[in-house]
């Protein structure tokens, strides 16, 4: 997912193109999202995860195949990863989310959240890092030692990326675990269980504005990393794919460090109030990479990104993990991720007009991230006390 963006933007020159395909597989998650979170609450959440690395597995080593057989691998058969890979995210991320609040003791809700956060960016690191070697090849020297490394195609990192499913389904099958609450399966029909989502949101309204306004950094992060940074890297920076994968590099630092930090730095602090700070740094961060031309900076407030963005999805989980029950959090959540989806492809669709292609024009979707932001922070702070005063479920 580090590699395609970079591809289209730079060795097919087609970044308009790949736009255009995020915007509408981001759509197509509108409604993928919202059966997904049925499913999240009828079926054992392993048995969820073994299907999709079984399933990924077969694409992305069919895809590979295919490009070694073609000597290449065609613009549709990537774009269709991508896609299928979005698909995968809007379920891999609520069932991981749900299953961690099923097997974990109401007092560790946080820590088990940053755990999660902890390993699933030292995965990002590592990746980011290896991205910078796959994508554009070594040749220099590292203490006077001569270090080469040719660049990989696109279809060889699709058979690493297709192996590493295979090897994530056979430690998921060995997983034992011991539910720490009972969680009583629906088993009636997929329009009532969504009704049953919508009707625990419509009954609690302060969630459904929580839930909301705090998912608001990761839609423009998300974009970031996957659309605008390519292209502004390219156009604004005229720079090349090293520095494309070291900030993704230094992004996936800054989660990191909220993984291990965050409850620490905000431990005398309620959770939205850590949110709202957070915020503001993620607007500060948008606001600078907006007015701003140096790579430097953009590494930094990359981190401070990470940060924020990370931060907030630890400490937003904990609060629904305290407020929502187990056996609905599944459908609960693919609403959050639905509304969310719908508003990325919006912003993607308003992206993909050739303005933001021309130059360094780029630099205005960043100004449209911040603003959005600071808009979200109303409801937080209107219904602050509220929030704060909420009752644990």
């Amino acid at each position: 997912m580090l590699a395609i963006p970079w591809y289209f933007a730079k060795h097919l020159n087609a970044a308009s193109t790949f736009s255009i395909i995020y915007s509408l597989a981001t759509f197509a998650t509108l409604f993928w999202g919202l059966y997904a979170g049925t499913l999240i609450d009828r079926f054992p959440r392993k048995n969820i995860f073994l299907g999709i690395c079984m399933l990924s597995a077969v694409v992305l080593l069919t895809v590979s195949a295919s490009g070694f057989y073609l000597g290449e691998t065609p613009m549709y058969a990537v774009a269709f990863v991508f896609c299928f890979t979005l698909l995968n995210y809007n379920i891999h991320y609520p069932t991981l989310y749900a299953f961690g609040q099923e097997i974990t003791e109401k007092h560790n809700y946080s820590k088990t959240n940053s755990l999660l956060e902890v390993m699933g960016q030292s995965t990002n690191v590592l990746s980011g890092a290896m991205a910078v070697v796959l994508i554009e090849g070594v040749d220099n020297s590292l203490f006077g030692i001569p270090m080469q490394f040719k660049a990989w195609s696109i279809h060889e990192i699709f058979l690493l990326d297709g192996s590493t499913y295979i090897l994530a389904m056979i430690l998921i099958y060995y997983i034992k675990y011991t539910p720490t609450v009972k969680n009583t399966i629906s088993k009636e029909p997929i329009l009532v269980r969504l009704k049953e989502g919508f009707r625990y949101l419509k009954e609690n309204p302060l969630l459904f504005h929580f839930g909301n306004a705090s998912y608001t950094v990761f839609i423009f992060v998300l974009i970031s990393t996957h659309l605008l940074w390519p292209s502004y890297i390219s156009q604004h920076l005229q720079a090349e794919g090293d520095i494309y994968a070291t900030t993704k590099v230094h992004y996936a630092l800054g989660a990191l460090f909220a993984g291990f930090f965050i409850n620490k730095l905000f431990k005398n602090k309620s959770t939205v109030y850590s949110i709202l700070v957070l915020m503001v740094i993620a607007l500060i961060g948008f606001t600078v990479l907006a007015s701003t031309k140096n790579a430097y900076l953009l590494f930094v407030f990359a981190l401070g990104l990470g940060i924020a963005n990370a931060g907030i999805r630890i400490q937003r989980i904990t609060y629904l993990f305290n407020h929502i029950p187990n056996n609905i959090i599944g459908r609960t959540n693919s609403v959050f991720q639905s509304i969310n989806i719908f508003l990325r492809a919006v912003f993607l669709g308003v992206f993909s007009f050739p303005f933001f292609s021309n130059g360094s024009n780029i630099i205005w979707a960043f100004v449209i991230a911040a603003v959005a932001v600071f808009i979200s922070l109303f409801p937080l702070i209107l219904n602050y006390k509220q929030l704060r005063e909420l009752k644990s479920t």
